[in-house]
């Protein structure tokens, strides 16, 4: 049985390492009163890009369909349309990569730190259970698990042979980020990785992110609703809305000049300490449209104050001028029509 060893970079470093072309997932739904034909659009169409050893944050409101989308992704669901290619392979196809090579070089870490842990593992087994059932030997596995520990900041002597009811959430978590790097993935998932932890932890847990994607030439696909986390470390922003991507762009440019109304809308949600940029009345009215039922059109107009008819009309593509920052609205893209359109009444 031999160590693992991190696949080479195959199509050089301009070959993006992920692409999503046309992701759907429709959970169905319905009673004998339906015919139970209806369907929950958790994700409807969704096409992203993620270049080698860049991280690409996803940000929206809850129901938006972040977390389906990293599973879709993770191929942890089936989904319904749509193709993942990796390193230039189509992901479970013929003459591509299989999911089990796949999944070894795709790793996740969960949002609750405590139940991606099996309770009666210690926190050395889980850590060197993925590499044993990759063929690495015991002795091997039960090494790298202690090099990973010391990796993530957890002394081995001290914490391997603990359990997880035993460690704080920080350090739950650290273990969870070990646990994905024991098979030497090329991209991590990171699933609200530092929501449930304490600031001063958050911060100590973003930093090492930070650290081991330099140490190991990682790329990652970061999901946050907590948009002060996305500026700090990620590359580029693509913000979902209702299962469609509104806008997707270089950090820098969404959170200096969004172009989506929605977009606009989730960075003035942001607290702020300055008494004189508080807000009185909240930046966005009413809740999110029915996914069982969304919205024609454009699926952000029941909520947007610059709404026009062409926006119930056509669906908006996404669009740019320079391919790097797209915008997928009606009133930044040129020839819309949505100048001669009359304004709806809300």
């Amino acid at each position: 049985m031999s160590d693992l060893e991190q696949l080479p970079d195959r199509g050089g470093p301009a070959q993006p390492l992920l692409i999503v072309k046309g992701l759907m997932k429709h959970f169905p739904i319905g009673s004998i009163m339906t015919g139970g034909k209806q369907v929950v659009r958790a994700v409807d169409g969704l096409d992203l890009t993620i270049g080698k050893r860049e991280t690409l944050g996803i940000v929206g409101e809850s129901g938006c369909g972040k977390s389906t989308a990293s599973r879709l992704i993770m191929s942890l669901i089936e989904p319904t349309a749509g193709e993942i290619v990796f390193d230039g392979d189509l992901v479970g196809a013929t003459g591509g990569i299989s999911l089990k090579e796949y999944r070894r070089q795709v790793q996740m870490v969960f949002q609750d730190s405590y139940s991606s842990l099996n309770p009666r593992l210690t926190i050395e087994e889980s850590i060197a259970y993925a590499p044993q059932v990759h063929g690495v030997s015991r002795s091997k596995a039960v090494e790298r698990a202690h090099d990973l520990l010391e990796a993530v900041g957890l002394a081995p002597g001290q914490y391997a042979r603990r359990f997880p009811h035993e460690l704080s959430g920080g350090q739950r978590q650290r273990v969870n980020i070990a646990r994905a790097l024991a098979l030497q993935p090329r991209l991590i998932i990171l699933d609200e990785p530092v929501s449930a932890l304490d600031k001063s932890v958050e911060a100590q847990v973003l930093n090492l992110l930070l650290d081991l994607k330099e140490q190991f030439g990682l790329t990652y696909l970061f999901i946050s609703h907590d948009l002060n986390v996305v500026e700090h470390v990620a590359d580029r922003v693509l913000v979902m809305y209702l299962g469609k991507v509104a806008e997707v762009g270089p950090v820098g440019d969404i959170f200096r000049a969004p172009a989506h109304p929605y977009t606009r809308a989730l960075l003035a949600s942001r607290p702020s300490m300055d008494p004189a940029r508080r807000r009185t009345e909240p930046p966005l009215r009413g809740d999110p449209p029915n996914p069982i039922n969304p919205p024609s059109g454009c699926r952000f107009r029941t909520r947007c104050v610059m709404a026009r008819a062409v926006c119930a009309e056509k669906i908006p593509p996404l669009a740019s001028e320079d391919n790097a920052h797209e915008t997928a609205c009606h009133a930044v893209t040129p020839n819309s029509g949505y100048a001669e359109s009359e304004r709806m009444v809300a």
